[in-house]
């Protein structure tokens, strides 16, 4: 009989699969471009790598005593390997997750007995409330331990231990690039780490590694600004990341990323998650570099797809979700849509008018006043803004009559009197769709591709329909 004593003896040994269609390559002197399918994973993604190796790693040291509970910041990922080891190990699991982790991959982490936290991600990492912080006053209880993969050796070595070394075998040593996400760095560390040394060993060219990244994040110069596609990016650098193994980093928008995510699933059947596909994307234009250049036919470039995409089903894969935030969705709209709405102003307005939560009521009254409109949000940055910046909103009745029943003064923080965030509606969405969300609120907040772009009333509405 063939068979294994638990699913932790099926981690790594995944597969390489050709991307063809999606590729949009003319056939000439074309590099060849392999998948690395983590998803195969029996926990779903690459992370079940590594958290076998911390754990017993803890074990060893003596962190992780008998009984214990596995405390871990986590995206979703990490924390369904972390669950897996401890059900065989029998640990138990608190997992701290940003709030822009999808509801499906909390109940997935749930499902596997885990305990889950939920933190705003729109905060700084040193703020109590971020799912840093978080994690770690809950790793000082006793008999916690956090494996903190952000900073934890084995996270790079299990990959160069194991993924770097099979990607080499499995492509006979002909890789010559290699693409992925960042987000601990540990995976692009690890694997980029091991492909330099058997290439140098070799002689000739190093393997080229290559990090995609989403706009915001440090790695690809960003500020750490919030940005939509999960487990991928940062707004720190963390120490499982080695800056001199990475060659390049190619920024990926949340547009793209989503929309080759997307074509991944009906052109390759490839059902991945967003970082898959930004990492995909970056893959692509690497090989659209390459193609018809004398490099071209000999370059084998591997991208490895991190997870599944069946705990992004109520986000990527969902149209509503999308056209929410101002993305492309595969259904289009004959009516009038929402942006030519907001176009069609009279152009006086800037691209969005807003305050901040630190400013004064009087400094609020103000920008109203200057820029005649009613409501407006509270964002925590300047232009571009994106969603996650959004912090709540002001309107000129509710302003008013804080004021005039002394419940609010002109010096007051915007903060301490602003309303919840005003509902939000897609660019690309129907203008019929703005007029429903429009019955129960006095404006909605629209977005375009991942970025709020302006508010919409209903005299904006009534303007548009008078004028067209």
């Amino acid at each position: 009989m063939e068979y294994v004593e638990s699913l932790l003896d099926l981690v790594g040994n995944t597969p390489l699969v050709r991307l063809n269609r999606t590729l949009d390559l003319d056939g000439s002197a074309e590099p060849l471009v392999l998948a690395k399918v983590e998803y195969l994973n029996p926990g779903g993604s690459v992370k079940d790598r590594i958290a076998a190796r911390m754990v017993e790693a803890a074990e060893v040291s003596g962190e992780l005593q008998p009984g214990g509970t596995i405390v871990e910041p986590t995206s979703g990922n990490t924390g369904v390997g972390l669950a897996m080891v401890a059900q065989a190990k029998g640990y138990r699991c608190i997992f701290v997750c940003p709030d822009k982790v999808s509801e499906d991959k909390r109940n997935v982490l749930k499902a596997y007995g885990a305990e889950v936290v939920v933190c705003p991600t729109a905060v700084a990492p040193e703020h109590p409330d971020s799912y840093y912080n978080v994690s770690d006053r809950l790793s000082q209880e006793p008999g916690a331990w956090k494996p903190d993969q952000y900073s934890n050796p084995n996270n790079p070595r299990s990959h160069y231990e194991t993924t770097g070394p099979e990607i080499w075998e499995q492509t006979e040593g002909r890789i010559t690039h290699f693409v992925c996400g960042m987000g601990t760095g540990g995976t692009i560390t690890g694997v980029g780490r091991y492909l330099k040394e058997r290439s140098a060993e070799r002689g000739g060219p190093q393997v080229q590694i290559i990090g995609a990244d989403p706009a915001g994040s440090v790695y690809s110069g960003g500020t750490g600004r919030p940005y939509l596609v999960e487990g991928v990016g940062e707004d720190f650098w963390p120490e499982t990341y080695d800056r001199s193994v990475t060659d390049r980093v190619i920024e990926v928008s949340d547009a793209d990323s989503f929309a080759f995510t997307r074509r991944l699933a009906r052109e390759e059947a490839m059902l991945v998650g967003g970082s898959s596909g930004m990492a995909a994307y970056a893959a692509r234009q690497v090989a659209r570099e390459l193609a018809g250049t004398p490099e071209g036919p000999g370059a084998v470039i591997v991208v490895l797809l991190p997870d599944s995409g069946r705990g992004y089903l109520t986000k990527v894969f969902n149209d509503e979700w999308l056209a929410q935030y101002g993305f492309a969705t595969d259904s289009a709209t004959t009516d009038q849509t929402v942006g030519e709405v907001l176009r069609g102003k009279d152009g006086r307005l800037p691209d969005l008018v807003h305050t901040h939560p630190n400013e004064t009521i009087a400094e609020a009254v103000a920008i109203l006043q200057e820029y005649s409109v009613s409501q407006m949000p509270v964002v925590r940055a300047e232009p571009p803004i994106v969603a996650a910046e959004v912090a709540g909103s002001v309107s000129d009745r509710t302003l008013l009559d804080a004021l005039f029943t002394g419940a609010a003064h002109l010096t007051d923080r915007v903060e301490d009197h602003m309303s919840p965030a005003l509902p939000t509606i897609g660019s690309s969405e129907s203008a019929r769709a703005a007029v429903a969300m429009l019955e129960d609120a006095d404006a909605v907040l629209v977005h375009e591709d991942g970025k709020p772009v302006g508010v919409l009333t209903r005299q904006d509405l009534l303007t548009f329909l008078a004028n067209s």
